[in-house]
């Protein structure tokens, strides 16, 4: 992979990663209800889920799933039920007060589960890492540290993204001190991430 390359990948994927898809919509509203830095560093568990698909791609295995239709078909339902699950967590809460008594880890914890879920069962990702990077990759030269150089600023400019969408979500959290504002938040949140639940419905495998 040549500089120039490179320096192509970076702005193209970078428009990827600010994308408002689900996970980005979860910073939003883990930042607003539970502050900047639970988002932040809950965040990981898509950089997670991410990691490990580049390392699916990179050994060749992503070959087999982007050839089986019945495997896609899995992880599509399965990240559509997951994302459907969550909207409607999100739509029946109560919009109680935050409780900064809880202790940090358990939030840390399962705002990471949720991000590491929602990323894992996102079929436009999986397309991202078998058809987008392989375009940068000289085949002529070393495949292994090809991917491991974008896949690493992949992921570089995927923090990036969840520091501008958890940043976003703090400063909502302002408006979201009434309990009816907060509900109403939740439950656009909600709807918009049933929305791109039924939308992986929609995703083909190219």
């Amino acid at each position: 992979m040549s500089l120039t390359a490179w320096l192509f990948f970076l702005p193209a994927c970078f428009a990827i990663n600010l994308a408002p898809g689900p996970n980005n919509l979860l910073s939003i509203n883990v930042a607003a209800r539970h502050g900047f830095m639970k988002a932040f560093v809950g965040g990981t568990g898509r950089l997670l889920a991410f990691a490990m698909m580049l390392a699916l791609a990179a050994t060749g295995l992503a070959v087999v799933l982007h050839a089986s239709e019945w495997t896609f078909l899995a992880i599509k339902l399965a990240g559509a039920a997951y994302l459907i699950w969550l909207a409607i967590q999100l739509w029946r809460s109560d919009a109680p007060a935050i409780d900064t008594s809880q202790a940090q880890e358990a939030a840390l914890t399962r705002i990471a589960r949720h991000e590491f879920f929602v990323a894992a069962g996102n079929p436009k990702a999986i397309l991202v890492f078998t058809a987008f990077l392989p375009q940068f990759v000289d085949v002529a030269q070393p495949i292994l540290p090809q991917f491991a150089a974008l896949g690493a600023s992949f992921l570089v400019l995927e923090w990036v993204a969840i520091a501008v969408y958890s940043w976003a979500g703090m400063y909502l959290g302002k408006w979201l001190m009434r309990a009816k504002i907060r509900r109403w938040f939740n439950r656009c949140c909600g709807g918009f991430l049933a929305a791109i639940g039924v939308s992986f419905l929609l995703v083909r495998r190219g």
